[in-house]
C-alpha cells in the first residue's frame, strides 16, 4: 500500500517526519515534511527536507503539491507520494503537531538556538499570536543571538517564514536548526538519562513504530557513539523553479532529485554535488 522500494542497503531505515498542523475548517496539513535516515551500520543519521510546494504524482489525485497528499490520506498516502516520487523505501513514520512539538522541546529543557536580529520581530509575532490562541504565558524573546529558546519560542522559530525571514526555504532551514538543537541536546545526556526522557518525550509523538523497534534502531545507531546529524533538501540549489499559473509550485526533474536523494542517503554523496 505504501509501494515500497526495494534497496539492497538493508542497516539504512527511513522514516518519514511529519508537523502537522489545521486550517480552519480543520483539515489537517503536513507543513513540515523530511525524511529520516538512520544508517545503523556506520551510526550515521541524515535529514533530509522536503519542500512542501514541490509539484509530484499523487496517486488518484494527478499533479499536486507534496504536502496535499498527507491532506487527502493522510501518513499513508503522504508516504506513498514520497516512495513512488523519490525512489524511497519508507514504511514508518513520526508525527508531531506543532502544539505538542512545543511540549517535546519543553520536555528537553529547551534548546539552543542563535536567534538572528531579522528574525525577532517576526518571531516575537508569532509566539504572541500563538499563545493568546493557546490561553498560554506570553514569552517573548527579549534580543537577537545565541540563547536557550524555551518549547513555545523554538517551536514559533521553526514555523516564521514572513516579514524578511526568508519564506518557505528559510523555514526549512530554520526546522532543520531546531531539530539539530534538540539532537544536540540529547547528546549531552547520559544513557540513562536518555532511557527516563525518552517516554516523557514520546507521549507527544504519534507514530507507527513500538517502542522495542525504537529501541533496536537507536542501540544499533549508538554502539557506534552519539551520532551527528547531517542535513540536506529536495529540491538542491540551483535545480528549480517556479511553476504554475501561479508560480505556486516548485518544480524540478524529480527524477534527476530522486537519484541526488539516493545517493546522499546510501552513498554520503553530498546532495549539491555534481
Amino acid at each position: 500500500d505504501l509501494a515500497v522500494q526495494d534497496k539492497a542497503d538493508s542497516s539504512v531505515t527511513n522514516i518519514a517526519l511529519f508537523g502537522v498542523d489545521a486550517d480552519n475548517d480543520g483539515t489537517r496539513r503536513a507543513d513540515c515534511i523530511m525524511v529520516l535516515s538512520v544508517d545503523s551500520a556506520d551510526g550515521k543519521v541524515k535529514v533530509t527536507s522536503l519542500m512542501r510546494d514541490s509539484k509530484v504524482e499523487i496517486d488518484g489525485h494527478d499533479k499536486g503539491k507534496l504536502n496535499h497528499a498527507y491532506s487527502y490520506g493522510g501518513p499513508a498516502l503522504a508516504i506513498r507520494t514520497i516512495n513512488q516520487n523519490f525512489n524511497l523505501n519508507i514504511a514508518h513514520y513520526a508525527q508531531v503537531d506543532f502544539s505538542q512539538m512545543a511540549n517535546l522541546i519543553g520536555a528537553l529543557g529547551g534548546v539552543v538556538i542563535d536567534v538572528k536580529e531579522n528574525e525577532l520581530k517576526e518571531l516575537n509575532k508569532f509566539i504572541g499570536e500563538y499563545c493568546r490562541a493557546a490561553k498560554a504565558e506570553e514569552c517573548p524573546v527579549e534580543q537577537a543571538g545565541v540563547q536557550t529558546l524555551n518549547g513555545i519560542q523554538a517551536m514559533s522559530y521553526g514555523r516564521i517564514r514572513k516579514g524578511g525571514t526568508g519564506d518557505d526555504w528559510g523555514r526549512v532551514e530554520r526546522q532543520a536548526v531546531v531539530l539539530e538543537a534538540m539532537f544536540q541536546r540529547v547528546q549531552g545526556m547520559s544513557f540513562s538519562e536518555i532511557v527516563q526522557l525518552a517516554p516523557k518525550m514520546l507521549k507527544y509523538v504519534t507514530s507507527d513504530l513500538s517502542m522495542l523497534e525504537i529501541s533496536r534502531l537507536a542501540a544499533g545507531l549508538l554502539r557506534h557513539g552519539m551520532p551527528e546529524i547531517d542535513h540536506a533538501r529536495v529540491p538542491a540549489d540551483g535545480t528549480w523553479d517556479y511553476g504554475g499559473k501561479n508560480k505556486q509550485y516548485i518544480v524540478f526533474d524529480l527524477e534527476k532529485a530522486a537519484n541526488r536523494l539516493n545517493a546522499y542517503i546510501y552513498e554520503d554523496i553530498p546532495m549539491n554535488g555534481a
